[in-house]
């Protein structure tokens, strides 16, 4: 079954599911996901992130360029993510490529981000692991209080990537019947196809 192109990306049918399914990007409430990624060796890792926003050309995260993801990232862009809905027998797994988010909308998702996280890309440094708890209580606050709400800017650290999906699985079950999986595959044309799948 072929699937009907989007001019911006992600299928019509498809990006109706997500929308569906995700939050909308101005909610605060952003959806923890699983991403996946392969280091220079070949070893595969995963690791929790906010999913901070998606669009017709993908799904964009964030975090620190010091990061171990984002080494594997550069070593290989290829990437994956799932996030699961178990009250509501849902599951969205996520198959792409991760690019580097333009400057301007790193700067737009920093200025989304709660107070706390805004505070926590400054001060979540190696150094800052290190000290003992109490100490790195009353750093923070320190910072907090020279630095008051709509002052700070995103850190020369931060950085956002945007992953460009080539496949979307929607997983729903059913107590009452068989689970089942509607996939749609991105071909080199950037045309996509789409499959029903048992569960």
């Amino acid at each position: 079954m072929t699937a009907s192109p989007s001019e911006d990306g992600i299928p019509d049918e498809a990006f109706a599911v997500l929308s569906d399914w995700l939050p909308a990007n101005d909610d605060h409430s952003r959806p923890l996901i699983s991403l996946a990624t392969v280091d220079a060796d070949g070893r595969p890792d995963a690791r929790s992130v906010l999913l901070s926003e998606f669009d017709r050309s993908g799904f964009f995260v964030h975090t620190d360029s010091r990061s171990r993801k984002v080494a594997d990232i550069e070593a290989h862009p290829e990437v994956a993510f799932s996030v699961a809905w178990p009250a509501d027998l849902r599951q969205l797994t996520v198959q792409g490529v991760a690019r580097r988010a333009s400057p301007d909308e790193e700067a737009a998702s920093y200025a989304r981000r709660s107070r706390y996280l805004q505070l926590l890309a400054w001060l979540n440094t190696p150094e800052f692991a290190l000290f003992p708890t109490g100490e790195q209580e009353d750093k923070w606050a320190a910072f907090e209080a020279a630095h008051p709400d709509g002052t700070l800017a995103a850190p020369d650290t931060w950085l956002g990537f945007v992953i460009e999906p080539t496949r979307l699985t929607f997983w729903e079950g059913n107590p009452r019947a068989a689970s089942r999986r509607t996939e749609y595959r991105r071909a080199t044309d950037a045309t996509w196809s789409r499959a029903i799948l048992p569960g």
